[in-house]
């Protein structure tokens, strides 16, 4: 019983965001929950420990250093900046952006791209004088889109590969296509949102940001792109996905040039701690032995959750309510270990549903924050007007693609 009441206030509050009246965030709250299993005597310290996925973190600290190395390495901005000729094709340029952004989300983490891309194309749109917000927003899309195609695109598809035990490349067969396709139907929905309106000209004495960007080094990037490739190719070898990362970022540690602090420094350690914690709500509420006929008698009112499209629209509804994370989290132990379909559906429907709304995803919190910081104002109602839109036909692909 004590379980469950830990389990639901946490999950409520993370829901809500934040406690009034108090500093904590999503992280905090979760961590208090954590804190909470073990000081009622849910768990013991010894438990928590062990109901921690170690491979799941491993895999994302690893590639969150890979990630930091081509941040510092200027790669992000220089890739970004390459494609700044076809500014003057507007559509060409969205195409190629929202293309580039999904690409590199697939393989590295969604948040990174973002935060790196963002005050590039930001400072470039306004100089180009272009309506920046059919731009900025085809980032955050094609961010998400394109992170779910694979099994290292974000955090929580890393947390269903490692807990599934996942091929890659199966994970890639069924997964790449439908976010393929949802791409380009996001592609289509802002041309049609923007028509006519791509090249509005920002307000009058708008200043245009100066860059202060990591600068490019080819060799520093060299070795993180390397690094990428190795890492690719041994995920197609028996050796576990997170030995392989853990040993590519021990060697892009080992670096005359690069300080391990800085490296260290961009790792996002809030959300590790969020997933620790994580790891220990949803353990200490398996406890509670009402838990374990939960599915049956959800099952048993029609609410089956083996039903790949009841999985579907389940995981976006608590997507948007816990956000991601956390919603994977908690569905998880309702998936069949025999049917990787289950899990690829849940890594896409999560995915895609971050799209929905602007606080459905951390990657458009930080295109909106990084706008900001150059003067461009995204509002609630601009993101919920394309974002809505791609969302329900990302969501229609997926469920035409169930059925196929």
């Amino acid at each position: 019983m004590i379980a469950a009441v830990i389990f639901t206030l946490t999950y409520v509050g993370i829901a809500l965001g934040k406690i009034p009246g108090a500093g904590l965030d999503r992280t905090g709250i979760a961590l208090l929950g954590a804190i909470a299993m073990v000081g009622f005597g849910v768990l013991t310290p010894e438990a928590a420990f062990h109901a921690i996925d170690l491979s799941t973190l491993l895999l994302l600290y690893s590639l969150m250093i890979i990630s930091a190395q081509l941040r510092l390495g200027g790669f992000y901005t220089w890739s970004a900046s390459g494609i700044l000729a076809l500014m003057t094709r507007p559509k060409l340029f969205l195409l190629t952006c929202m293309v580039l952004s999904a690409f590199l989300s697939a393989l590295l983490a969604n948040d990174i791209v973002c935060f790196a891309f963002t005050p590039v194309l930001a400072a470039s749109l306004l100089q180009a004088r272009l309506n920046p917000l059919p731009f900025l927003l085809g980032l955050a899309v094609a961010s998400n889109i394109g992170s779910a195609a694979t099994i290292i695109g974000n955090p929580q598809n890393m947390l269903i590969g490692q807990v599934g035990q996942l091929d890659f490349g199966g994970f890639l067969l069924w997964s790449g296509p439908p976010s393929a396709m949802a791409l380009l139907a996001g592609y289509i929905i802002i041309c049609w949102g923007y028509r006519n309106k791509m090249s509005l000209t920002p307000p009058a004495g708008q200043e245009v940001p100066a860059g202060d960007w990591p600068a490019f080094n080819p060799w520093q990037t060299c070795k993180g792109i390397v690094a990428i490739i190795v890492l690719i190719a041994l995920f197609f070898t028996p050796l576990p996905r997170e030995v392989a990362a853990i040993s590519i970022a021990g060697l892009l540690l080992c670096s005359r040039k690069q300080k391990t602090r800085d490296i260290l420094g961009l790792v996002d350690w809030h959300l590790i701690t969020l997933f620790c914690a994580l790891f220990i709500l949803i353990n200490g509420l398996l406890q509670h032995q009402g838990f374990h006929n939960l599915a049956a008698q959800l099952a048993g009112k029609g609410f089956d959750l083996h039903s790949l499209t009841v999985l579907t629209w389940t995981a976006t509804i608590l997507s948007n309510i816990f956000s991601n994370v956390p919603a994977v989290m908690l569905l998880l132990p309702f998936l069949s270990p025999d049917n990787p379909a289950e899990w690829y559906t849940l890594a896409l429907a999560s995915t895609f549903a971050g799209n929905l709304f602007l606080l459905g995803s951390i990657a458009n919190l930080i295109v909106v924050e990084q706008a900001s910081a150059a003067g461009i104002r995204i509002a609630f109602r601009d993101h919920a007007a394309i974002g809505i839109p791609v969302t329900l036909a990302s969501l229609l692909i997926l469920t035409l693609w169930i059925r196929l």
